[in-house]
């Protein structure tokens, strides 16, 4: 099965021609759960050539498998989507091994309908029509896999308290690819399945969250914990009465033909930039529980790893390429957790999340080959048209016993080593000079404050390297 994305100009007219008296929900409702509203698309050259480019401007078995079409070119584009409750993981991450539910071969463009969890957990009732509902959305414009998963999924049983919130899509098993390759995934398009989404700020997660021994962290003093310590109603054991915050944000267009999410506040509203990428694109690492199944703390969703994962690195939407790290036979790639927008830091503890339909290039890298740099095979590495983005994280294995709170100074130290690293690997610059340089012009930005193992990132202007 084939699809082609829309592209942006087709999705903002799609916008505009839903507007007018009735709005972007009436646009839903006329177009249909699975529209494509709004997105952006990264050009076809954009990257170089059919594998992209990479730093320095380069060129370009896990079990039973759905196939590819016989004999479909690598760069026929492949739907993936999220429909049935059986082709996603809620809250777990596939493990070595797991069983793909498509085979692609290297260089393969896919098209994976995401779904976001919001709207559909348990503090929301796990009933997407009855919670956006409330915020005025038909019936009609809520997506029907969103609808399936909450009403139907059962690959094991959900703990709300326990168990990550994204839902995941995958793994797709890229032909080729083995431990010790990098698997290039280039994000071209990510395209709007709904006109609103959703920001949720939950008890005891968070940057200003409440510690587990019921203080404050450090820092700030019991007052400035949010939500407020009076809200919080985990004792009743009820996650609808926990006191959790869930802002609903439409789209609306912006100007020049743009979209904007909105926020209303006491006097008017507030109108953001919207700026799609998926949070989550990562590869199996860990084994399978060694008693079967899907659930293992080694495989929630929430903690990035060195496989990629809740990676949260906003600069990784359309046009950029993100480097990973093959642990698997096959790589097992999986996507979730679609974001329409997030700043930096993702201070609350969700970017405004909402589905997106996500075209990817999917590229096995050998070592030695010169399509990824060095440290990709040892680190995840992201790359734009503009810069090039190591990565650092506080605890790359991942921490199991779900505190919030490790060390942003342990992710930040490894940003920097692995841009000294990258630099001296790939552009040839003098381990001192390159550390100078870092300081006079280079940025270390938090990725995400939120997600266990926290995040820091560098962006590095290829500019400075012409």
């Amino acid at each position: 099965m084939t699809h082609d994305a829309l592209d942006a100009p087709q999705t903002a007219h799609l916008l505009h021609r839903g507007l007018g008296r009735r709005g972007l929900l009436a646009a839903a409702a006329a177009l249909g759960g699975g529209a494509g509203l709004l997105g952006t698309a990264a050009p076809a050259a954009a990257k170089g050539g059919p594998g992209g480019g990479g730093p320095g401007d380069r060129g370009s078995g896990g079990g039973p498998v759905r196939a590819a079409a016989a004999g479909s070119r690598a760069d026929r584009r492949r739907l993936l989507p999220a429909v049935e409750p059986d082709a996603v993981r809620w809250g777990y991450l596939p493990a070595v091994g797991a069983e793909a539910v498509l085979q692609v071969p290297s260089g393969a463009t896919v098209t994976v309908d995401t779904v976001s969890h919001e709207g559909i957990l348990e503090d929301q009732g796990r009933d997407p029509v009855a919670w956006f509902g409330e915020h005025g959305v038909a019936a009609s414009g809520v997506l029907e896999d969103a609808v399936a998963i909450a009403a139907g999924y059962a690959r094991h049983e959900r703990r709300f308290d326990v168990d990550g919130p994204h839902v995941v899509t995958g793994p797709v098993f890229v032909e080729g690819a083995q431990p010790g390759d990098v698997l290039k995934v280039e994000t071209l398009s990510a395209l709007l399945r709904v006109p609103y989404g959703v920001v949720s700020s939950r008890h005891g997660k968070g940057s200003l969250a409440r510690t587990r021994d019921g203080g404050a962290p450090a820092g700030i003093t019991i007052d400035e914990v949010m939500p407020p310590v009076a809200t919080d109603g985990r004792s009743t054991g009820d996650p609808q009465r926990y006191g959790n915050v869930s802002v609903f944000t439409p789209a609306e267009p912006g100007p020049g033909g743009s979209a904007v999410g909105t926020m209303a506040r006491s006097g008017g509203r507030i109108a953001f930039p919207l700026d799609p990428f998926m949070g989550m694109m990562g590869v199996a690492r860990f084994p399978a529980p060694a008693a079967g199944g899907l659930v293992d703390p080694t495989l929630d969703s929430v903690p990035p790893t060195l496989g990629g994962g809740n990676i949260d690195v906003g600069l990784l939407g359309p046009g950029s390429t993100f480097y990973l790290p093959v642990a698997a036979e096959g790589a097992l790639f999986h996507t979730g957790d679609p974001h329409f927008a997030m700043g930096d830091g993702e201070a609350a503890l969700t970017a405004l999340e909402g589905s997106l339909r996500t075209t990817f290039r999917l590229t096995v890298c050998k070592a030695g080959s010169g399509d990824a740099p060095a440290l990709a095979h040892r680190y995840p590495f992201g790359e734009t048209d503009e810069a090039w983005l190591p990565i650092g994280l506080s605890d790359p294995d991942g921490i199991a016993d779900g505190t919030q709170g490790t060390d942003l100074d342990v992710a930040a130290r490894r940003a920097v080593v692995n841009a000294l690293d990258f630099l001296v690997e790939e552009l040839g610059v003098e381990r001192p000079v390159a550390y100078a340089y870092l300081s006079a012009a280079a940025s270390f930005v938090v990725s995400q404050l939120v997600d266990r193992t926290v995040g820091v990132h560098g962006v590095i202007p290829k500019a400075h390297f012409a």
